[in-house]
């Protein structure tokens, strides 16, 4: 397998940098490609970035997926046989304010994702989905077998476009496509705009933490190892046609086409005012909590059905909020103490 030309959009990303790891670690050689935009902190992104280039077998190129005739140039440079798009961007409320942004990147860029794996026949296209594609769909737990037809963010319904566009390339040009439906991830090197890690920073810092639908949105947290891993295992097992789909009952999880679409979650939601709690445990202080109504764009709970995953890969996530959150903390203390400078 090490022979494999792997292609990662959004190597210096939080998924995307512990993906490439892992791949490094496997012995793969790996091309890592990120537009390093400042949607947050930049230079956590560069810190993730020289872990990576520390590594033997990484390549990285700075790219927007905009850029079509970048991405043209990287596909015929680079040739992969895998492709794992992680890059897009990210922020359900980010997208209620700029949703130009999405367009250009989520739906744009996947397209030139999708030309570059159609022209030079990817063995295997693996790409990022979202839970909140299941929008107002409050049938739990959530279904890769349901159907997802209402999003309530523009950050949700690029997503469902990536999968209804991944779908068409592998009807129409038989290229193997597997989406993978990501619930809340968290963990060390996190992204500053999630709920945890500006959680963290405020409960240190003796700011208040503002809790939305007064605390009782639910997330099916999952720990950035454990999609890692079921991201590898997906790797070796491209889709493949469903030769018992039919159109008369259709399966929105695969396809007469090789294309499937699997969640990757905990299957275990947990109640924000539970995780704060544990996050107190963690950071052994108390925070000061504003409770807020539910904002536009959010949905109240998410919860994960990984049957379909674990029959395919024979894999569940594993690790609890409890031992998730100590290891981001202690990553968090250990990283902020040595960049004292910056944005503390």
């Amino acid at each position: 397998m090490t022979a494999e030309k792997i292609l990662v959009t959004g190597a210096a990303g939080f998924i995307g940098f512990h993906l490439c790891k892992r791949l490094l670690d496997d012995g793969f050689a790996v091309t890592g490609m990120d537009n390093m935009n400042d949607y947050y902190d930049p230079s956590l992104k560069e810190a993730r970035l020289a872990i990576l280039q520390g590594s033997d077998g990484f390549n990285f190129t700075r790219l927007d997926l905009a850029d079509r005739q970048g991405m043209e140039q990287l596909f015929n440079k680079t040739r992969p046989s895998i492709v794992f798009h992680l890059a897009a961007q990210a922020g359900v409320r980010y997208s209620v304010t700029n949703p130009h942004i999405y367009v250009s990147s989520n739906i744009n860029g996947f397209l030139h994702v999708l030309e570059g794996c159609r022209q030079h026949k990817v063995d295997h296209l693996v790409f990022a989905s979202s839970s909140s594609v299941y929008g107002l769909d409050t049938k739990m737990p959530f279904s890769e077998k349901d159907h997802t037809d209402h999003p309530v963010s523009l950050y949700g319904a690029t997503k469902k476009a990536n999968e209804m566009m991944a779908h068409s390339y592998s009807h129409l040009y038989g290229i193997p496509t597997t989406g993978l439906r990501f619930f809340t991830v968290y963990g060390p090197w996190g992204r500053p705009d999630m709920a945890y890690f500006s959680f963290t920073k405020s409960i240190l810092e003796g700011k208040p933490i503002r809790l939305f639908n007064f605390g009782k949105m639910k997330r099916d947290f999952t720990y950035v190892d454990d999609i890692v891993e079921g991201v590898v295992r997906i790797m070796s097992k491209p889709a493949k046609p469903d030769q018992d789909w039919s159109g008369d009952t259709p399966d929105p999880s695969g396809s007469s086409a090789p294309y499937r679409i699997y969640n990757i979650g905990n299957n275990n939601p947990v109640e924000l005012g539970r995780f704060v709690e544990i996050l107190e445990e963690c950071l052994g202080r108390k925070a000061i909590k504003e409770f807020h109504p539910l904002q536009q764009g959010d949905v109240v709970e998410t919860f994960a059905d990984i049957d379909s995953l674990f029959q395919a890969v024979d894999f569940r996530p594993k690790t609890s909020l409890e031992v998730g959150l100590a290891k981001f903390v202690e990553w968090h203390k250990n990283y902020y103490g040595e960049h004292k400078d910056e944005n503390q």
